[in-house]
Order: structure tokens, then C-alpha cells, then sequence
């Protein structure tokens, strides 16, 4: 746990606390459940409507724990949960934990596609979820589908939780990139620890202030809400709330803060700017963070008005999450900067022979940090891609400007859009499966409020009649099949799209295309 004291001291005096034996069940339930089993780890405002102590999460997701084994579940078996915020989906990924198996967060915004090229390409054979998720996996027919509250979950005495080092695989969580179908970074049990000094930092040493609550309108499927909110919090003895909120609305957001008694909450950019716009103020929060791209001067300066208290901001990815962050109780924040680098993480900019340099060059992070995955699921030759000697690429662009890291840009073509991180190489493939469609280049669009909306050029085939008409159906094709935040919000024909000799579609022309289109209309 970090300790209030100048930022200097707090980076030089760090060093991971990595026992030989380490399993997340223990940490972020067991360990509390049996220190102090009535303290309140979940306020469910989502599906029990109660509060749920450490020792109501550890008889759940050990009774979830001793189904699973009697399903045929061991050790190293991939297990979904399409669950959303409640306290269930906690003690799924618990539960799984418990036997020593790996966890898959799940989107309930996925479409047919998304879901079935995750849930297989993992070889899951069971998901837990719920009576909505059952309708989405049916078009797994190998897959069961398995709901807690509806199944006959006996009290079986304590699970005895395995024993797993900080190394072995724990959690499988898919990201979206340019090229190919989504990879699945995958995690040790060491990851959690690796995200607590990213998420006490930005939320001002949390759990060392009276009444710390934890909120986020992420979904806990992303990464942000499952290992920036959740897990941290419950690590850290700070309560959580879970609230439903598929589509962010100002007015529930601010229901739930105050319903939950909420003094801590990561913000998405989106949401920010959604609250900006509606010019609303909220009283009472201790810390506000946010993370996905720089806020800015004006944002900072909004912030300070609407919540009281400067918004800090952290950095980090699917592949090594929290390695650089703000904290305003320790240094004033450089509008445009994202932080400073996080204590346990070694973070620099390359240039093009791959040593560090004080110029504009590729952001790295160095092999220890204990959030770094593993590897990707099944792809050793994209693993060995994503390091460069003893650094793993972000693919971000970045400066230094003194101690802080200032992001430039994106050096792949991934697509952010309300917080999410969005594969062009996805949504392409799947507009290929349109009758309609010869050809498709995507991009991300400016946009004000989302960051970037999703742009498709098509060129459709001889006898296609390219028209509005055709363009919404290529939207609802892509919107049925993928996720409801993926699909192309605008649709523009094309007689051809740029492309390099060996036949790949040059999206950075593509991409100043879009970028001409939103500055004429501007």
C-alpha cells in the first residue's frame, strides 16, 4: 500500500510485494473474510438491492466454486462471465479464481460475432451469466450457459481455495486490435497487485480516508471496471457499488452517487464531457479519475468547478494497465500531461533503435511490471511483436515533458470511442459478410463528445445500389453482429479505396479523409 509522503520518496522506496504463493480469491475476499467477515465489500444496487459483506461474497463464490468443480471444471480451464455490475459477476470471477481456473470477462454489448470468436477462441466450454445471457449464448450450442440463481447451489462448507504463484494464469482479457481477430492478453494472479498503486494514486491514497466508495459506469467486463474499480476496491477493504447503468444518462449517474453514498468514481472521458455538457455539479466526491486520452486545460478547470477537486488522470492498456497517473494531493497536474509514471513501473520513450530519448518516439514499458500479461492467448508470434528487447510496446506515441509523460497519438489504427477501444480489422471483416460490400476501409472520426465515432468507406459490389438506404442496413449488419458501440455511426460510398501494392487498405489516408470531412464541416 502506498504511504502519503512526497512522490520522489514514494517512487524510490517501491518494490512489488510478490509472495511465492498468490491467489486473487484470497486477496480481494478470503484474507477480509476472515478478518472481518460482516464489513461491507459490495452495495448492490443492481441485482440483490443489499449490501453484501466479505462474508456473504466468500459463501457465494464458494458455493459457485464446488458447481463448477462438479461440473468438470480444474485447474487452468477457461470459464466466461457475461455478467453485468452486481454481486454475482464478483463472485463468478472469485469462484473461478478459487479452483485455480481462468476468468473471461464478457460483454453484454456483444453481438453474435464478438461473442462466439472470444468464447471459442478461449475454448471456454461453460459461461456464467444470466437469463439475457442465456439468449445471447445460444448460438454456442457447445458452450453451457450457466445462471447462478436459477441453479440449486448447496452449502458445502468452505472451498479450500488453490494454490497459484503470482504467474499462473488467471483472467484472459480480449483486446481489440488493427489487424486479425481480437487477441486475448492473458494474466497471472500477480495483476491485481500490479494495478494497486495505479488505482491509490489517482484516487488520492484510497482506503487510507474515512468513508472511501468506489463507483464507475464502466461495464466490469472492461478492463477499467474490473481491475481499475472492482478488484482494487475489494483488495482494499473499500466498498463498491454496483448499479446498472447500460447507457450512460446524467440523471441516474447522479441517482446512483448519491444512492451509494459514492466518494470515489472513474470517469471515462465520455461521460465527463456528457456531464459538462448538462452542466452538472456533484457534491460530496473525495476523488474523480479518468483515463483513455489527455482531458486537457478546460476539462481540468471544468472539473475543479462541477466536483470541487482536480480530476486526475492515469494511463495504461489491456497488456500492462496504470503505469502512469496524476495525484493531486501529491503534484499539480500539466494540462495536456497524463501523470507521472506509477511506483513499480518503468516506463520510457523509444526512438527508432529502441533506447530511450527525450524526443517525440514509441511509449514502453519495461518487462517487470506486475501488471503486464503474460502473453497473448495462443499467439506467440504477436507476443514476441509487442516487446522490443526488455520493453513491451504500447503502440502510443508519446513525449516527455519533465516528469510527465505527454500522450501525442496512437501509432496503430485502434479506434477510441466513448472509452472503448474499438479494432477496425473487426468491424471490416464483418462488413465483408454483407452481400453489399466489395471492399472496406475503417477509421475513427473526430468527434467532440465520443472522442472518435466509427467511420466506414465502402465500395460495393458491380450492381449495388449505393444509397441511405443500404447505409443503415450496413450500420444495424454490423450493430447485430459485433457491439452496440462498434458500428459504424457514418457510412460513405467510395469508387475505390487507397491502397498499397500488395493489396491493403491505406487507412491513414483514410483516416485525413475523415479528418478534412470534420474540419470543412467546422
Amino acid at each position: 500500500m502506498l504511504t502519503e509522503k512526497p512522490y520522489d520518496e514514494l517512487k524510490a522506496g517501491f518494490s512489488w510485494d510478490l509472495p511465492a504463493r498468490l491467489n486473487m480469491a484470497a486477496q480481494v475476499c478470503d484474507d477480509w473474510a476472515a478478518r472481518e467477515p460482516d464489513r461491507v465489500a459490495i452495495k448492490d444496487l443492481a441485482e440483490m438491492h443489499r449490501d453484501l459483506s466479505y462474508g456473504n461474497l466468500r459463501d457465494m463464490a464458494d458455493r459457485l466454486a464446488h458447481v463448477l468443480v462438479a461440473k468438470g471444471v480444474a485447474r487452468g480451464d477457461r470459464v466466461g462471465v457475461l455478467r453485468s455490475q452486481g454481486g454475482w459477476c464478483a463472485a463468478a470471477h472469485i469462484a473461478i479464481w478459487k479452483i485455480g481456473a481462468v476468468s473471461i470477462p464478457l460483454f453484454k454489448l456483444f453481438r453474435e460475432d464478438a461473442l462466439t470468436s472470444r468464447v471459442r477462441d478461449a475454448g471456454a466450454k461453460i459461461v456464467i451469466t444470466d437469463a439475457e445471457g442465456v439468449d445471447m449464448l445460444s448460438v454456442l450450442p457447445e458452450v453451457e450457459a450457466f445462471v447462478p440463481e436459477d441453479a440449486d447451489l448447496p452449502e458445502q462448507g468452505a472451498f479450500e481455495t488453490a494454490e497459484t504463484a503470482p504467474d499462473d494464469p488467471a483472467v484472459l482479457i480480449y483486446t481489440s486490435g488493427t489487424t486479425g481477430s481480437p487477441k486475448g492478453a492473458l494474466h497471472g494472479h500477480r495483476v491485481l497487485t500490479g494495478h494497486l498503486p495505479g488505482v491509490e494514486m489517482p484516487h488520492d491514497f484510497l482506503g487510507q480516508h474515512e468513508g472511501d466508495c468506489l463507483w464507475t459506469p464502466a461495464d466490469w467486463a472492461w478492463i477499467g471496471g474490473l481491475f481499475n474499480i472492482l478488484m482494487p476496491g475489494l483488495a482494499l477493504g473499500v466498498p463498491v457499488v454496483a448499479a446498472r447503468l447500460p447507457k450512460f444518462n446524467v440523471e441516474e449517474c447522479v441517482k446512483i452517487i448519491r444512492q451509494g453514498a459514492v466518494r470515489n468514481i472513474f470517469f471515462p472521458p465520455t461521460a465527463l464531457r456528457m456531464l459538462k455538457a448538462a452542466d452538472e455539479r456533484i457534491e460530496g466526491l473525495r476523488t474523480v479519475a479518468s483515463g483513455g486520452e489527455p482531458l486537457g486545460a478546460e476539462m481540468l478547470d471544468w472539473g475543479r468547478k462541477a466536483f470541487g477537486l482536480t480530476i486526475n488522470e492515469f494511463y495504461g492498456q489491456t497488456e500492462c494497465n496504470l503505469v502512469a497517473a496524476s495525484c493531486q494531493s501529491l503534484f499539480a497536474p500539466k494540462p495536456g500531461c497524463i501523470g507521472k509514471v506509477v511506483p513499480g513501473h518503468e516506463v520510457a520513450v523509444l526512438d527508432r533503435d529502441g533506447q530511450p530519448t527525450d524526443e517525440e518516439g514509441d511509449v514502453a514499458v519495461r518487462r517487470g511490471s506486475a501488471s503486464m500479461m503474460l502473453e497473448y492467448w495462443n499467439r506467440p508470434e504477436q507476443t514476441a511483436e509487442k516487446f522490443r528487447g526488455d520493453w513491451m510496446l504500447t503502440g502510443d506515441r508519446g513525449v516527455w515533458d519533465g516528469e510527465f509523460l505527454r500522450f501525442v497519438g496512437r501509432e496503430d489504427d485502434v479506434i477510441t470511442s466513448s472509452g472503448y477501444r474499438i479494432g477496425p480489422a473487426e468491424i471490416e471483416d464483418c462488413l465483408l459478410t454483407h452481400d453489399a460490400v466489395a471492399t472496406v476501409g475503417v477509421v475513427g472520426k473526430p468527434d467532440a463528445l465520443r472522442t472518435e465515432i466509427v467511420k466506414a468507406y465502402v465500395v460495393v459490389r458491380s450492381g449495388v445500389t449505393a444509397d441511405e438506404v443500404l447505409a443503415e442496413a450496413l450500420k444495424t449488419h454490423v450493430k447485430e453482429r459485433l457491439a452496440g458501440y462498434s458500428y459504424p455511426r457514418e457510412v460513405t460510398f467510395l469508387e475505390a479505396l487507397p491502397m498499397t501494392v500488395t493489396g491493403k487498405v491505406i487507412r491513414k489516408e483514410l483516416k485525413a479523409r475523415a479528418v478534412a470531412e470534420t474540419e470543412e464541416v467546422a
